[in-house]
């Protein structure tokens, strides 16, 4: 019976303290979710001057930089990490826990794009949701003036008419 029980009760409490590490449930003031399907995960990140988060849970993915910053990275063994960001610049992040705390001065805002599951080559060509289809139909269309990057004003200003729209 004891057997029974704990093969029922310590997988539940593993599975509740994974979730509970999530991000945007540990720490909802400075990650918010904008979007999610069973391929990936899109949150908002927003941290005011000198804010610190509690330890929390990332999976693999990319975080886009809107503002520049200096943060703090400290990893569930105490290991810190001073990172730099430049508004527009992109880093792949593998799974990871974490505290962040921003030294800098000034707020930062990024997103940060999971991925869920293994990653595989798919050799067909993906069909869109309409909602992807319309965002690729403006995205096309937008001019860039002859540069391939995307101006980190321009950035700000979609993060935020987007995070406007979130509210």
């Amino acid at each position: 019976m004891r057997k029974l029980i704990s093969s029922i009760v310590f997988p539940v409490l593993a599975l509740s303290l994974t979730l509970a590490q999530d991000a945007t449930k540990v720490e909802p003031r400075h990650y918010k979710l904008a979007f999610e399907n069973d391929k990936v995960q899109v949150v908002y990140i927003q941290y005011g001057p000198h804010e610190k988060s509690r330890l929390h849970s990332h999976p693999q993915g990319v975080v886009v930089n809107i503002t520049e910053a200096h943060l703090r990275f400290t990893d569930e063994n105490g290991k810190t990490q001073d990172v730099y960001s430049k508004p527009g610049e992109a880093r792949w992040f593998p799974s990871f826990h974490h505290t962040v705390e921003n030294l800098g001065e000034t707020a930062y805002g990024g997103v940060y794009i999971a991925v869920k599951g293994s990653v595989a080559v798919n050799r067909q060509a993906p069909q869109a949701d309409e909602q992807t289809a319309e965002f690729s139909r403006q995205f096309r269309a937008m001019s860039f003036a002859n540069s391939h990057v995307v101006s980190s004003s321009r950035l700000k200003v979609w993060h935020s008419s987007a995070s406007a729209s979130a509210i």
